[in-house]
């Protein structure tokens, strides 16, 4: 007699089907993935603003009127990407602005009243720089202040000594002319200096801008350095549970804003050869705005510094813009009141679809 046995069932035939996941393990799609990442706003933003410009100011296709707009998104990116660093690190400067100028006073007036070689004044304004980079994180970590009234202190008082110093050394609100002093004509080739590309002249500061970039992206995303400025940025408690040295970190970040500060203010110097000391006033909030438009959060542990790259190419983009098209240039602030509001409801949508099931 023939016996049949039952096919045995697996504990295995209650899965779900190959290639089918329940809602906790499925993967989000692609295209949520890449809106998770803080710059993919910003980069459709400034695909925007470039294609519309491309279409109504016809010079914009020029080679040198590129140039123009890389140069003037440069010299905005240098400072929005130390100032993104501190934003995600969970603080801001409002001294940054005023801080170029101080930097470049000191490098002018240190060189000319001593009349020595231009690279000792260029060595002590980064000196002084850093010093006040230092002091503003000082102050923050053992007063545990707002970022936004240590550096708001830090802008009077610079303001204040940039026009007071400037008067009483030089007898007028301006530097004197270090075009003929010795050393100029080589720190301009590192801070000031054009090359020639397909017959267009390019600033030497659309370089830096790009390796400073390149830099502070493999620092942020693949360095020990930038997981603390994630982690104190999240929340500092947490992060000097686990170790994290947050004092050591918070002081970093704004000295490499004075870093930036002080990279920028030679550059203005070695491009004009005087520096006027009212300068500065306004500029910092186009660095927290480029930072924030490229998608860093005024709370902190969230960014990139790649996103304030693509929101200084939008700033660039639309102060040239509007010249090449003919437009009104006093439309200029209206626009970039548009683009900060723009950017930051860009932002909280794909901040919310990315996080959608």
């Amino acid at each position: 007699m023939t016996q049949t046995t039952a096919p045995a069932t697996s504990s295995s035939s209650s899965a779900p089907p190959a290639g089918q996941k329940d809602g906790r393990t499925a993967e989000r799609s692609l295209a949520l993935r890449l809106l998770a990442r803080p710059e993919i706003g910003v980069f459709l933003g400034a695909v925007a603003v470039y294609v519309f410009f491309l279409i109504s100011a016809p010079p914009v296709r020029e080679g040198s009127s590129m140039a123009n707009i890389l140069y003037q998104s440069s010299t905005i990116g240098i400072m929005a990407l130390p100032v993104a660093l501190l934003m995600v690190g969970g603080e801001f400067d409002l001294s940054a602005g005023v801080a170029v100028i101080t930097s470049a006073l000191t490098a002018s007036m240190v060189s000319f009243q001593l009349t020595a070689n231009v690279w000792v004044g260029v060595f002590v304004a980064l000196l002084v720089s850093l010093a006040v980079g230092l002091f503003n994180g000082w102050m923050l970590t053992k007063t545990s202040l707002p970022s936004f009234l240590v550096t708001l202190g830090t802008f009077l008082i610079l303001q204040g000594v940039n026009l007071a110093v400037t008067k009483l050394v030089t007898g007028n609100v301006a530097t004197d002319s270090i075009s003929d002093m010795d050393g100029f004509d080589q720190a301009k080739s590192v801070f000031a200096s054009t090359f020639d590309i397909g017959g267009v002249e390019v600033k030497i500061t659309v370089v830096w801008w790009l390796v400073f970039a390149a830099l502070a992206t493999w620092v942020l995303l693949r360095t020990k350095y930038g997981n603390w400025i994630f982690a104190v940025g999240g929340n500092k408690e947490s992060a000097r549970a686990v170790g994290v040295p947050v004092t050591f970190t918070k002081i970093s970040l704004f000295m490499l804003v004075g870093f930036g500060a002080w990279f920028v203010g030679m550059h203005q110097l070695f491009s004009f050869s005087s520096v006027q000391s009212g300068e500065g006033v306004g500029q910092e909030l186009i660095y927290i705005a480029a930072a924030v438009i490229g998608g860093c959060l005024l709370t902190g542990g969230s960014g990139s510094a790649i996103g304030p790259v693509f929101g200084a190419f939008m700033f660039g983009m639309v102060n040239q813009g509007i010249v090449y098209a003919g437009w009104n240039p006093d439309w200029f602030k209206a626009f970039l009141g548009v683009m900060l509001l723009g950017a930051v409801l860009i932002n909280l949508w794909v901040s919310r679809t990315a996080t959608r099931r």
